[in-house]
């Protein structure tokens, strides 16, 4: 049924005392705002386990009724993810329409992806959270779109098989289209790491500010470049990857990956269609772990992170934490405590600091050396003038003596083109 309002009351089961809870649902009510969906009330209950017909008590059910009635909500929104049965019993029951924290994930990266990539993804994501629940979400299927491989169906078959068939194919058409998106990506990032270029990623809780970070630190190291990416205030905002280069003024560089945020209970179904997109974090040298310091919650973000991490396999990567919003708090900032850096984006303050912390984990291989280099290969000084920081050039009778931080493998290359110092008389 079509809601003829945008009122909703959210509900949740605290099981077991969840330590979390209220947080899970202040996210959720979150979730729904970002579906432009007004929260006009809250309802939870306490139990040891979920009721596996209803979700909740029968008790509750019932008061859940009078009080979307009497506050004149059109849908009721679930702090879990609902089985094919649940969903189909509670709408029985409430005559409203029934969606969980699932679908308004679903939802939500429906509404931001952008690329076509993304798209293909969120839709392989909801096709295969549906395939079970045809049933419960018959209105909302006649919603979705055709799909193809219909041409042979038999003719006893039920509506629900077809439109079973009818998922499936679509499914199987999206993924063979994906397929050939990721090929391509791969190829990318193999032609990447054939360069050497260090690549190090951004990653933590949506909105935690992982987009604006890069956008600062392109702003700092490399005003000109027109590279900015999206930045919003909302969750979610990026969908994309986004890879830039950062060149450092010492002719380091690295490449600079921002990823998809995460939540708390990310739907199994996304982690899985965009396994091929957050790949780009498990083949990473570096992780920045871009923590909102100012949020209460912190800490639980940074667990949530870090287990969404391991499910990617990218919990061996080394990491940086950079605590951002540190100007919201009492903390000192910028400063720099082993891995942990704090900083204010906003206020353009730490970015150096993080910097450095960053160059002393991905640019181990380099070498500071005092070279002489004949004058007859000129071609070199000009080579590690463009790719290593040198800080001082003399010249003497036989050749360029320069002083540098040079790549290990580049010194070892034209090693045997440099002279021997004079020695001395």
């Amino acid at each position: 049924m079509e809601p003829t309002n945008n009122k909703a009351v959210i509900v949740g089961v605290n099981l077991q005392d969840r330590p979390d809870f209220a947080y899970s649902m202040e996210e959720l009510r979150n979730l729904a705002e970002a579906c432009n969906i007004e929260v006009v009330a809250e309802l939870t209950q306490n139990l040891p386990k979920l009721n596996s017909s209803h979700y909740l008590g029968s008790g509750k059910v019932d008061e859940l009724l009078g009080l979307a009635e009497g506050l004149d909500a059109s849908t009721v929104i679930f702090n879990d993810e609902l089985s094919p049965s649940q969903i189909r019993n509670l709408e029985g029951a409430l005559q409203k329409r029934v969606i969980d924290r699932t679908i308004l994930i679903l939802d939500i990266f429906a509404e931001r992806a952008q690329t076509r990539e993304a798209q293909l993804q969120v839709e392989v994501a909801r096709l295969q959270y549906m395939l079970p629940r045809l049933v419960g979400l018959r209105e909302s299927l006649g919603r979705q779109g055709g799909g193809s491989g219909m041409k042979n169906k038999g003719t006893g078959e039920t509506k629900l098989e077809l439109d079973r068939r009818r998922i499936e194919d679509r499914i199987s058409a999206l993924q063979a289209e994906l397929e050939k998106l990721v090929a391509r990506r791969q190829v990318q990032r193999k032609q990447r790491q054939k360069t050497g270029v260090p690549v190090v990623c951004l990653v933590g809780y949506t909105n935690a500010g992982k987009s604006s970070l890069m956008n600062a630190i392109l702003d700092r190291y490399m005003p000109d470049s027109n590279k900015q990416v999206l930045a919003k205030d909302m969750l979610f905002a990026t969908l994309e990857t986004s890879v830039r280069s950062i060149e450092l003024p010492d002719n380091k560089s690295f490449l600079l990956t921002d990823t998809v945020g995460f939540v708390s209970q990310l739907p199994h179904h996304l982690v899985k269609a965009f396994r091929s997109t957050l790949e780009e974090v498990a083949e990473a040298d570096l992780l920045i772990q871009v923590v909102d310091y100012a949020n209460l919650e912190y800490e639980r973000m940074i667990e949530v992170t870090n287990s969404t991490l391991k499910e990617l396999g990218a919990d061996h990567i080394p990491m940086v934490y950079a605590y951002n919003k540190t100007d919201l708090t009492g903390e000192r900032y910028p400063q720099v405590n082993g891995n942990q850096v704090y900083l204010s984006v906003k206020e353009r303050a730490g970015l150096e600091e993080l910097i450095d912390v960053v160059k002393a984990h991905v640019f181990q291989d380099y070498v500071k050396c005092e070279v002489i280099i004949p004058f007859a290969e000129g071609r070199l000084v000009a080579y590690f003038n463009a790719n290593a920081h040198v800080q001082a050039t003399e010249y003497e009778a036989n050749g360029t003596r320069i002083t540098m931080e040079c790549k290990k493998s580049d010194y070892e290359k034209y090693q045997h083109l440099f002279l021997e110092p004079e020695p001395a008389e």
